[in-house]
């Protein structure tokens, strides 16, 4: 692949990581549709730490202030603030995702070869926003949320990790469900995404050699850059955007998308 493949691959990814519409199935399916070579798992997963660094550039004062409250909880052996409690819900929400990614690895893994797949996966996404939208009370907000309600989503994030179903539209459509309002359920996905995204890119660094890292460290390189900066402008954009609106427009998309990439998969 060529540096501005790279380059716009990793831009697609961090845009793509936090609009409900599918990281995945966009690396899969934009190279596919335009005769690239399939980005690996390695690129996969430092564009994804790309996308978690924009993330946490945008939340990190919420970050350093969870983790604070968190830890606090060990000295005072209770949880007495509402982002001690939050942190604890992203722990417990995390457990699902990491469960199920270690069990099914390799049939998920599977999945990133078959461009068909995924774009039934990108249908399912368009539903699960639709039923998020139209079920949705959207009268609660953080400070609301119990562990069942964190282990709700957190399973919705563990089905995130197939190709075509968002992780950022799954979990917000499973935090409407449990009438969270759009918001306030986009910013819990994108700080429950943090751990998970974080130990999968350990977990795949971890299985690579050195010397693979060293051949292609320049590419990550690029990824991960416009990844972060993408990234970083997506969760800007989703968060203003949802205070107005809702999600139909994604779904809408996620269709549209899915639907040609069955055409053409058909065609070839």
């Amino acid at each position: 692949m060529e540096w501005f493949q790279f380059a716009f691959l990793g831009a697609v990814q961090g845009a793509t990581e936090f609009i409900p519409v599918s990281s995945s199935a966009h690396l899969v399916l934009v190279p596919w549709l335009l005769g690239w070579s399939e980005p690996d798992l390695l690129f996969d997963t430092m564009v994804h730490w790309g996308t978690l660094a924009g993330v946490v550039a945008y939340f990190w004062r919420d970050i350093l202030s969870l983790l604070g409250d968190w830890f606090a909880t060990f000295s005072r052996r209770r949880i007495v603030t509402p982002e001690g409690r939050i942190a604890w819900l992203i722990v417990i929400g995390s457990v699902p995702a990491a469960v199920m990614g270690v069990l099914w690895e390799k049939s998920f893994e599977e999945l990133f070869s078959s461009p068909a797949k995924v774009a039934v996966l990108l249908l399912g996404t368009g539903v699960i926003l639709t039923a998020g939208e139209w079920l949705g009370q959207r009268k609660r907000g953080l400070d609301t949320l119990t562990v069942p309600d964190s282990l709700w989503i957190g399973i919705a994030q563990g089905i995130a990790i197939a190709p075509g179903i968002s992780r950022s539209g799954i979990t917000i459509a499973a935090g409407l469900l449990r009438g969270v309002r759009r918001e306030e359920a986009a910013r819990y996905s994108f700080l429950l995404g943090i751990p998970i995204i974080l130990g999968a890119g350990l977990f795949q660094v971890y299985r690579t050699p050195v010397a693979n890292l060293a051949a292609v460290w320049p590419s990550l390189a690029v990824g991960f850059v416009f990844a972060a900066v993408s990234g970083f402008l997506a969760v800007r954009f989703l968060l203003d955007y949802l205070r107005g609106h809702g999600l139909k427009v994604f779904a809408v998309y996620c269709w549209l998308f899915g639907g040609a990439s069955l055409i053409i998969a058909a065609a070839r």
